[in-house]
């Protein structure tokens, strides 16, 4: 015997047909969202191959949503369908996984639902990532190499980094360095990194066209280099320091 009265019933069955007549209409009217007609049709271009992807980016974001509405209200009506099937059987309100009285409340908010709380499916979180993430992770996918001992070389953060320097829509609040407030230098790890040298001595030491005479100019890598006791000190004092 069914927990819900009669007037309960009749009041649930009023909210599907209703919600089930305006999900038939709305189909109807929309021809299917539009989905009848070819791509070319409602674009109005002779063909789109031709085309470049991004002409007609806008087209094809609206048909994307066009789907999926499409698609959410079909799953819907399928469930309506379903629900009004299992009033007739006598079985609807319950629970069709532990048997349970779903309490009328529920049924109240969510008529078509098949399902209690408890043991409702959509409450459970997907942990399935896309697959592309597991090029992406690290950042830079298997073109970010810094990982490895032996790489001094070009790689893919290398190549970010000289795309990002003509600009991106980052500001300084999105910058990994909190205390950053300048546009100068945004990109990643631009403080650290130094132009034209791999290691920071080669901004310091310097010889002439000939090679032989080897000089230190006292910038602030030097500096650096030396606070951090990274190099050995010169015999001469640094007045500079």
């Amino acid at each position: 015997m069914s927990h819900l009265t009669s007037e309960q019933l009749q009041h649930l069955k009023r909210e599907l047909t209703t919600e089930q007549n305006d999900l038939q209409q709305r189909l109807h009217q929309n021809d299917q969202y539009n989905l009848a007609d070819s791509l070319k049709e409602t674009t109005g271009e002779l063909s789109t191959i031709d085309n470049h992807p991004a002409d007609v980016a806008s087209e094809i974001y609206e048909r994307e949503k066009d789907i999926s509405l499409l698609e959410h209200h079909e799953i819907q009506l399928e469930r309506i369908e379903t629900a009004l099937k299992l009033m007739e059987k006598g079985t609807y309100g319950i629970c069709v996984v532990c048997g349970q009285p779903i309490p009328y409340e529920r049924l109240e908010a969510i008529p078509s639902t098949m399902y209690c709380v408890k043991d409702c499916p959509e409450q459970t979180i997907s942990h399935n990532r896309p697959v592309e993430e597991e090029f992406l992770t690290p950042p830079f996918g298997r073109t970010s190499l810094d990982e490895r001992e032996e790489q001094n070389g070009f790689d893919g953060e290398d190549a970010w980094q000289i795309v990002e320097a003509w600009g991106t829509s980052d500001s300084p609040a999105m910058h990994e360095e909190s205390d950053l407030d300048s546009y100068d230098r945004i990109m990643i790890e631009a403080s650290e990194e130094i132009d034209g040298c791999v290691e920071s001595f080669e901004s310091f030491v310097a010889t002439d066209i000939t090679g032989k005479f080897v000089s230190v100019v006292r910038n602030r890598q030097y500096a650096r280099y030396m606070n951090t006791g990274e190099g050995e000190p010169l015999l001469e004092p640094d007045r500079h320091l």
